[in-house]
């Protein structure tokens, strides 16, 4: 087992806010519509045109980083898994931050 405080505090930081019930959440939710994509891509179907924006849209602004990496589909893997991460850890820092709010009676309510 590491010891948390020879870790650089960013590290920290990450690990702390992707404990969060609420960044998690959004970490499942990227995961299943980026399956959902593949799954109806895959198949022969209308809406198959459109299924890979989904998971772009719901990972955006750091996914849109896809328009400017190579034409290839693990690109489009890679940018939705950046966009989500980088989303889940902000979610996080945020929950984490008004818990911390709150709990102090700092809030503009307090």
């Amino acid at each position: 087992m590491t010891d948390s405080r020879s870790e650089p505090a960013a590290l920290r930081a990450v690990r702390d806010a992707l404990r969060s019930v609420a960044a998690l959440l959004y970490l499942a939710v990227c995961a299943v519509l980026l399956v959902w994509a593949v799954v109806v891509s895959a198949g022969d179907n209308p809406d198959a045109s459109l299924a890979g924006v989904v998971p772009l849209l719901a990972t955006a602004p750091v996914s849109l980083v896809l328009l400017a990496l190579p034409d290839h589909l693990s690109m489009v893997f890679l940018a939705v898994g950046l966009g989500a991460l980088v989303n889940a850890v902000l979610i996080g820092w945020c929950a984490r931050a008004l818990r911390r709010g709150r709990r102090t009676g700092s809030g503009p309510l307090a």
